[in-house]
């Protein structure tokens, strides 16, 4: 079967793979990685799995905990070759992680812990940060385990207008 795309050697899949992980802050997923990575159609989820794995017995990526990050020496190498990619290729990875390393960075700053409440029940903390220091911190204390968990999520899907709501309150006169 005749593939479409502009990737084809494996060369270049190993390229594509390091070029992704280098625009994202953070360790990813497989299936993050893969999806990033699969879009051009001139390989295949084999191929790609293949160099994958060269590039990890090579030092080039590290995998830790179940996901995957690129190394200093993925880092130098991928920074010197990158350009042999085509442009159409560089510009389409660029655009596809470009929301998934701004979901990261967010996802970095907001934290959230549950911990078993001192009179029973349970305390959930949670912290946002600016990426230069913490702008919020707090603790409540909720009575049991389904309402922490609803807290938390709350907080991590509307940290920033959270915290813009508390400051609201919080000034009016």
């Amino acid at each position: 079967m005749e593939h479409l795309g502009f990737i084809r050697d494996e060369l270049d899949i190993k390229i594509l793979i390091l070029y992704i992980l280098e625009r994202l802050p953070r360790p990813v997923e497989p299936v993050t990685l893969s999806d990033l990575a699969l879009f051009d159609g001139g390989f295949t989820w084999f191929d790609y799995t293949d160099c994958l794995g060269e590039l990890i017995k090579t030092g080039h990526v590290e995998e830790k905990n179940g996901k995957y990050a690129i190394t200093d020496k993925g880092r130098r190498n991928v920074d010197t070759v990158s350009s042999s990619l085509p442009y159409t290729v560089r510009a389409k990875a660029e655009r596809l992680t470009a929301p998934v390393a701004a979901a990261m960075r967010r996802a970095s700053m907001i934290e959230t812990d549950i911990e078993k409440g001192a009179r029973g029940g349970k305390s959930v903390s949670m912290r946002l940060s600016d990426g230069v220091g913490e702008v919020i911190s707090m603790r409540l204390a909720v009575p049991d385990e389904e309402q922490a968990k609803a807290i938390e999520k709350r907080f991590r899907a509307d940290a920033e207008e959270l915290y813009n709501a508390i400051l609201q309150l919080l000034l009016e006169q």
